[in-house]
């Protein structure tokens, strides 16, 4: 989907060179790393051909610096960055909204997104929308796994080894196996 008006920045974050679309009514996408920034001009120029460079207004400046925080392991919540979810399917938006309230460093399902959209049965559907979404990291689709912890699929650039990244660096757990510093805090407690 095209919006007429949109601008658009490149930026880097410590995974790499991303990129964000907006218009008049906020974010109309995000690009996660290419190994160039002109691979991401050529696949922004394919999504958004009628798109503009352009120095972000304040907001979403401020929506850069929150992402690219979140990339390098801050605590970023970044629910206040305003979407705009023109043509995109209601379905889409309410699987959207679920998955924004997923904080950094947690993981839900495709069948628990399904199961607060109401319908366990629904996790495939989840799972098509969010391999849509326009918006990674801000819709953070990366935090959706796998009933059986595994990662399931990942649309953006570099595929499963990019959403494993981004997990790792919010410090999220994929499995039920303790992590290195799971163990040290067991040590660490008084008995």
């Amino acid at each position: 989907m095209t919006h007429a008006g949109n601008s658009f920045a490149l930026f880097d974050t410590a995974i790499g060179p991303c990129a964000i679309v907006w218009g008049a009514g906020g974010v109309t996408g995000v690009f996660l790393p290419e190994k160039t920034a002109s691979e991401i001009r050529t696949r922004l120029a394919r999504r958004y051909p009628d798109a503009a460079e352009a120095v972000p207004p304040p907001a979403i400046a401020s929506a850069i610096a929150d992402i690219a925080a979140l990339l390098s392991g801050a605590w970023k919540d970044l629910t206040h960055i305003a979407l705009d979810m023109t043509g995109i399917p209601e379905f889409h938006c309410r699987v959207y909204a679920v998955a924004r309230t997923i904080p950094p460093g947690a993981t839900m399902t495709y069948g628990e997104v399904a199961t607060k959209l109401g319908d366990r049965a629904l996790a495939q559907q989840v799972g098509y929308a969010l391999g849509k979404n326009p918006f990674p990291i801000i819709v953070p689709c990366h935090r959706v796994l796998a009933a059986s912890g595994a990662t399931g699929g990942f649309s953006a650039p570099g595929g499963v080894a990019t959403k494993l990244r981004m997990l790792s660096i919010e410090g999220a757990r994929t499995s039920d196996q303790p992590m290195l510093f799971d163990r040290l805090d067991l040590a660490a407690r008084p008995r």
